[in-house]
Order: structure tokens, then C-alpha cells, then sequence
């Protein structure tokens, strides 16, 4: 009997690619999503037009709609949030109403599924280590179990943390099979234009050499991890049993680099040379974020295998094609 998954928040950058993996090798897929942020795009289109992926345009926030959903799915995956850093400072108390409802749903969905259901897989996010970096000397990279802290409740960012830290708490205690994943940075095609490296490879695309480029805190450093790999990543999550109650990073620990080197490294890439001015980012924004993988690379025996440079290139070869010279759609 094939094994059903249900995606929400499917159509998404992350989901989208976890749905096409998980459907070519075997699992059959139904993707959740109410189009808010995603879009329908060739991607998605050849996506659901395989036997194995199947399209639900479904309000999350609905209790009645979401119950009514089929009850013999293997697993859950729940991607559906309020995400982005424009939308959270414009909402944050939908941020927090939204995110919350939409889970507990899901949780109670999770509840009504047949006897073969074996996990909800929860995605978290990295900026739950927000306030310990902001107010302690957290280590860079950091691991898993680093005492988590909140952030100043008055500013709207805290609001996404905030949601996710209380939605890991809901799955912990929700009797169910879980397991929760905190992706780290995750970047590559179709991922929308709202992130620093889409935004970064437009801006170097379109510009005249020797321009200037503005940068937004040019000096704070990421690590980034290609789409792939977190793919891969969660895809032997789903099937190895020894994650379930587990809470595991997604990424890549190395290289951590400024925000200019990748800049630096984009202009590269399209054989630029252009200029570059370092602004103030938007307030909140940590100074470093790296995720210590040890744990994850030693349960799933697996570590990222794209290297930033081939990563950027496939995502720059994707929005020159699909965006740039097409004036196509991307998510926002």
C-alpha cells in the first residue's frame, strides 16, 4: 500500500521540492496550501500533474475544513505560517493568532488519522535562538538544547519567534509522534524574492559595471544551505524512526561568511565588478546565525553536499531563466 503524505503550505518554496522528492520515490503526496504567498508557476504545475501529487487550496484556519481531510495519511508535515520578515512586522498579532490556530488544527487533524499515522513533523525555525544571542554569549554554532530565551514581547518580530517556540511546546505535549525541525538558512530556485540572495543576484543582474550596490548589514554572517540538501535532510527524517521526539537543525554549519562575502561572491558569479554600500539592517536581525549540525549529521548520517558557490549558480541560472529575462513570478 502506498504510503500518503500530507504537506501543508505546500506549494511553498521547501514544500514544493519536498513534495517532488518525496513523489518520485514512491510516497503518494497531497500538498495543502491557501495561495497566499505561493504561486501557481510551471513548477508547481508539472508538479501536481503527476499521478502521485495531488493539490488541496484549503484556509488552514478553518477547523471544519481542515477535519474534513482524509484520515490515512503516514505523515504530516506542517510548513503553513506567517512568515518573512515584511509580513511579521506588519502583523504580528495575526503572526501569533494565525500560526498557533493553524497548528493546533493540524494537531487535532493529526489526532483523527488511522492507526498506521507515525509522525507530525513540525517546522520550527532558527530564530527561536533570537533572544539568547541578543541577551547571552551564545555559542555560534549552536546546537539543539541552548537554553532558549524571549525576545523583547513589544517588538513585532518576536511575534514569529514567539509562535514557533509555542508550537513546538503544543507538539511536545500533543501525544502525538513528532518530530520538530528548525531550517537554518535554506536557500535556492523559486524561493521567492523577499530573502538577501534572490534579492542580491537581481540587483547585481540588472546593474551597469562599476555601480553600487546596497547592502543591508554587510557585516553580520550566515550560513546557507542549498535547497537539496535540506531536502535530503528531511526526507531520511521521515523515514528513519530514531527522530521521532526529536528537535533537529536543517542546514549547513560551514562555511559561516558576512553577509558581503556572498554579496562578493554573487557579483562573482555574474564576472562584475561593482561597488558596494553597507546600510543598517532592519532592527532585530541576529549579527550571526549558524546551526551546529553534529547532532543532525549523526542520526541521519548525512551532511550537506552543495557547496555555496554551485548552490548560487543554480539558483542564479533559475531566476535569469524563470524571473529576470521573463519577468516571471516568484513568491513574495
Amino acid at each position: 500500500m502506498t504510503k500518503k503524505i500530507l504537506i501543508t503550505g505546500g506549494a511553498g518554496f521547501i514544500g514544493l521540492n519536498l513534495a517532488n522528492k518525496l513523489a518520485n520515490i514512491g510516497y503518494k503526496v497531497d500538498i495543502a496550501d491557501n495561495f497566499n504567498r505561493a504561486i501557481k508557476d510551471n513548477f508547481l504545475e508539472n508538479c501536481i500533474s503527476k499521478n502521485n501529487i495531488s493539490l488541496k487550496k484549503i484556509d488552514l484556519l478553518d477547523e471544519i475544513e481542515v477535519l474534513s481531510m482524509d484520515k490515512d495519511y503516514h505523515a504530516i508535515f506542517h510548513l503553513a505560517a506567517i512568515i518573512g520578515v515584511k509580513h511579521v512586522l506588519n502583523k504580528p498579532f495575526s503572526v501569533l493568532h494565525d500560526n498557533i490556530k493553524m497548528l493546533t488544527n493540524i494537531i487535532e487533524l493529526s489526532h483523527l488519522q488511522e492507526k498506521e499515522f507515525k509522525r507530525l513533523l513540525f517546522s520550527s525555525t532558527s530564530e527561536v535562538y533570537a533572544g539568547t544571542l541578543n541577551y547571552f554569549d551564545m555559542k555560534v554554532p549552536t546546537p539543539e538544547n541552548t537554553p532558549l530565551t524571549v525576545s523583547d514581547l513589544t517588538h513585532p518580530r518576536t511575534s514569529y519567534m514567539l509562535s514557533k517556540l509555542y508550537g513546538e511546546a503544543l507538539c511536545h505535549h500533543s501525544n502525538l509522534p513528532f518530530t520538530i525541525f528548525r531550517p537554518h538558512n535554506i536557500y535556492g530556485p523559486r524561493m521567492g524574492m523577499s530573502h538577501v540572495i534572490p534579492e542580491q543576484l537581481r540587483k547585481a543582474y540588472f546593474a551597469k559595471e562599476g555601480d553600487r550596490i546596497e547592502v543591508f548589514s554587510a557585516e553580520h554572517t550566515r550560513a546557507f544551505c542549498f535547497i537539496d540538501d535540506a531536502i535530503e535532510m528531511l526526507t531520511i527524517i521521515l523515514a528513519d524512526k530514531k527522530c521521532e521526539g526529536l528537535t533537529l537543525n536543517i542546514g549547513s554549519e560551514s562555511p559561516e561568511i558576512s553577509i558581503l562575502q556572498l554579496v562578493s561572491e554573487c557579483h562573482k558569479i555574474m564576472n562584475k565588478k561593482l561597488k558596494i554600500s553597507s546600510i543598517d539592517g532592519l532592527s532585530g536581525s541576529p549579527a550571526r546565525r549558524a546551526p551546529d549540525m553534529k547532532q543532525t549529521q549523526k542520526i541521519l548520517n548525512f551532511k550537506s553536499q552543495i557547496g555555496l558557490t554551485d548552490g548560487l549558480k543554480e539558483t542564479f541560472r533559475w531566476y535569469k531563466d524563470n524571473v529576470f529575462e521573463n519577468e516571471g513570478n516568484s513568491a513574495i
